[in-house]
């Protein structure tokens, strides 16, 4: 298999008489790429141009795009391509590495649907549009009096977009954005809309009462189209932010420590320098008592959704494996030599290390165990297979799974074993989805295999 051979050819697909379960998600908020005109696109006529992910890795050229502005127009789109044995993939702000999305069919772009619908303080939850920007969600909240628990490293995604990837902050007791899906509606590859919540309330009850909410909450739009989410919410709150440069022998020496006394903790290794950024955020008054020896780069107050996300105006590439959480950080040990002695003349971006909280749902990295996270950037302008290609291994040797949205060459019969429930997704999808509506050759080699994919 060569390093992320782009693919956008659409799986063969043959329209069956099904019971049509239900599931959802997609990746929905702005789209990169200049959709189609006015209106809906359900037209039958409409003829989109090339689509470019954020970092220009990742290129197709869907035969249609379409911009619903409610479920009844994501139904149409998908009743109607069950109906002509056609492929439909949804779409986010584009941000993923990996061709999630890559179709010559028809693609979805959830933009139209945003905002925050209503919130109910006392149930902690919140109902959300898909195609929400991360970024306008906290706003939003914060609006209402709540905010959600954590945010990624960035704020560029739609919250569907996030949560299906199992997108991620930092933060031993914070789970993944996936978490925080309680609910929501969804429209299926076979055009159905099917609402679904934490407590196993949805038309599905062939999946079992567990099934549903586990496999929508990381299911890279294998499973069908959000049309809106509950997540769950808490009081609005602040944050203490503080960035310190020290030499990473300190964080290796501290790392226990450091993960402990904090909300969320975070640090960059820096290949060139040996010198580690270290990012500590908590609640103003509850300020661990452990500080880094070094320099004070940056220092600021303020709501949770403005402090957590950092600001990237750089494009990249990036590989990330979650591994089960260890103190002694022997696996970031280990890529620390092989980049100091292979690969530190040509990388000179970071490598970031996260923590989140063990969780349920079926495809979640974090399923089943406390996880840390190692991530290596790469300039996006520059060859980044060779690196990936040798660190890869390395990582998976430490028990790593890969981040869905992100550089990596796993296939189904390599990520079968790593998750233990799945067979669960698997049954899932083949009920939601059984004509392979919303599949592209990528979906198909990751869940599927190469056999019985295309």
């Amino acid at each position: 298999m060569q390093w992320f051979e782009q693919t956008s050819s659409r799986p063969a697909v043959k329209p069956s008489q099904t019971r049509g379960l239900s599931s959802l998600l997609a990746f929905p908020p702005a789209l990169p790429a200049p959709l189609v005109g006015p209106g809906c696109a359900c037209h039958p006529g409409r003829v989109a141009g090339e689509w470019k992910n954020w970092s220009g890795s990742v290129q197709c050229s869907p035969r249609r795009q379409h911009r619903p502005r409610d479920a009844d127009e994501v139904a149409t789109i998908l009743r109607r391509a069950h109906e002509r044995g056609g492929t439909v993939r949804p779409l986010g702000a584009g941000h993923s590495s990996m061709p999630l999305v890559a179709t010559d069919d028809e693609l979805v772009s959830l933009e139209r649907m945003t905002g925050v619908l209503a919130v109910d303080a006392a149930a902690g939850t919140a109902e959300v549009l898909p195609g929400t920007p991360m970024d306008e969600l906290g706003a939003q909240l914060v609006e209402r009096g709540v905010a959600i628990d954590n945010y990624g490293d960035v704020d560029y995604q739609a919250i569907a977009g996030a949560i299906g990837t199992g997108t991620h902050g930092s933060g031993a007791r914070l789970g993944n954005l996936s978490s925080i899906l309680v609910g929501g509606t969804l429209v299926t590859g076979t055009g159905e809309a099917v609402r679904f919540t934490r407590d196993g309330h949805d038309a599905s009850a062939d999946l079992g009462q567990d099934a549903l909410l586990p496999a929508a909450q990381v299911s890279l739009g294998a499973l069908g189209i959000f049309t809106s989410l509950t997540l769950r919410v808490r009081p609005a709150y602040e944050l203490h932010r503080t960035n310190w440069m020290t030499h990473i022998d300190w964080v290796l020496e501290h790392f226990h420590e450091l993960v402990e006394a904090n909300r969320c903790f975070d640090f960059y290794w820096y290949p060139r320098s040996d010198l580690a950024q270290v990012r500590m955020l908590n609640e103003p008054g509850d300020e661990p008592g452990i500080r880094p020896p070094g320099e004070l780069r940056r220092e600021e107050t303020g709501p949770s959704y403005e402090i957590l996300p950092n600001d990237r105006h750089l494009r990249f590439e990036e590989m990330e494996h979650m591994l089960p959480l260890d103190p002694e950080l022997r696996a970031f040990r280990e890529v620390r030599e092989r980049v100091k002695a292979k690969h530190r003349t040509r990388v000179g971006w970071r490598v970031l290390v996260r923590t989140i909280a063990a969780d349920d749902a079926m495809l979640s990295g974090a399923q089943g165990r406390p996880t840390m996270t190692i991530a290596l950037l790469h300039n996006a302008s520059l060859p980044h297979e060779h690196y990936f290609g040798d660190m890869e291994p390395l990582l998976l040797e430490h028990g790593g799974r890969p981040h869905w949205g992100k550089k990596h060459t796993m296939r189904a019969a390599q990520l079968a074993p790593l998750y233990l429930r799945w067979n669960e997704f698997a049954r899932v999808r083949e009920a939601l989805d059984p004509d392979g509506v919303l599949r592209n050759e990528h979906l198909s080699e990751l869940l599927i295999g190469s056999s019985e994919g295309a």
